[in-house]
């Protein structure tokens, strides 16, 4: 639950503001430190704070950004994703070691070293910028070719590229027209293989990553938000699944799936399509999901195998 600023605070509550000019205006380190574990206040990047109710929004996004980058460069890669889509695009658990900003310069500039940021040069063409609410960043398009190949791991990979194209500014097909331009650079190898597996339709990080093991265990090209029409004319959705064979697979995130509450709707959404719709669906958490341990893809390889030996022998 959020706080309001008090009324004696120097800054409006939707007024982003840095550090240093919180430091100037006579709030200390440790003043900062107390309203932000009371969410009185929050940070949407390092060194900068807002009022915690004040709604997450494009613009304050850019305000935010524009206080710490400067104007002769462009901000790119997470951040450039965080800025058009929000916390979502971010890895689990950014908004709590809130990542540096990621801001480079046109090749041939100079690079930008600060502990805010995350710095250098890349050549980008005129074509890969915009501009919004005076911030230059790369482009949904410009920023899913980046991601998919710079991004850590083929789960964040993956989950840019569909993050990106779920803004609805490019296409698939453009999306894999443009990866010819980093031909021999580093991560298209992989990148290449991934695009493959782009979805708009993704919700989440933990769903993109269940494709990915979804994709590994070598089962049919799942649907995104499978739709399944219940006899009162409401519906329910399945995250990954085939419908011509009724089988799916879900992803439960903390954040959605861990109340009682939360995990006894996922108890009767399931029971009815199971006993209603012959659905057979494989649920999943982070534990089989990610790491060295994760038994996701042998879990899919053998759940589809028994399903299709049930339902068609």
């Amino acid at each position: 639950m959020t706080i309001p600023l008090p009324d004696d605070f120097p800054f409006r509550p939707d007024e982003p503001f840095t550090r240093a000019q919180a430091l100037e205006a006579g709030l200390s380190d440790r003043r900062l430190g107390q309203l932000t574990k009371q969410h009185v206040l929050r940070r949407p990047i390092r060194n900068v704070y807002v009022g915690a109710a004040t709604p997450d929004s494009l613009a304050l996004r850019c305000r935010s950004l524009g206080l710490v980058v400067p104007s002769d460069g462009f901000v790119c890669d997470l951040t450039a994703a965080w800025v058009h889509a929000g916390e979502k695009a971010l890895p689990p658990g950014a908004h709590e070691r809130v990542p540096p900003v990621s801001f480079f310069r046109p090749s041939g500039g100079r690079r930008l070293r600060n502990v805010l940021t995350e710095s250098g040069e890349r050549r980008v063409e005129p074509r890969d910028l915009v501009e919004m609410h005076g911030l230059v960043l790369t482009t949904p398009l410009r920023t899913a070719l980046d991601g998919g190949r710079l991004q850590r791991g083929p789960d964040m990979r993956l989950w840019t590229m569909s993050c990106m194209l779920a803004q609805g500014s490019f296409t698939l097909p453009e999306l894999c027209s443009e990866l010819g331009r980093f031909a021999r650079q580093r991560g298209i190898v992989l990148q290449r293989e991934l695009v493959a597996r782009v979805d708009a339709g993704f919700q989440s990080f933990g769903e993109a990553a269940l494709a990915n093991r979804w994709w590994d265990a070598a089962l049919p090209r799942p649907h995104t938000q499978v739709e399944v029409v219940r006899d009162c004319g409401s519906s329910y959705f399945i995250d990954l699944g085939l419908p011509g064979d009724l089988f799916g697979g879900e992803y439960d995130g903390d954040e959605f799936h861990s109340t009682d509450d939360q995990r006894a709707h996922d108890r009767g959404r399931r029971d009815w399509l199971r006993h209603h719709r012959s659905w057979r669906i494989e649920v999943f958490t982070a534990t089989n999901t990610f790491g060295y341990r994760q038994d996701a893809e042998r879990v899919l390889r053998d759940a589809w195998d028994s399903h299709r030996r049930i339902r068609y022998l």
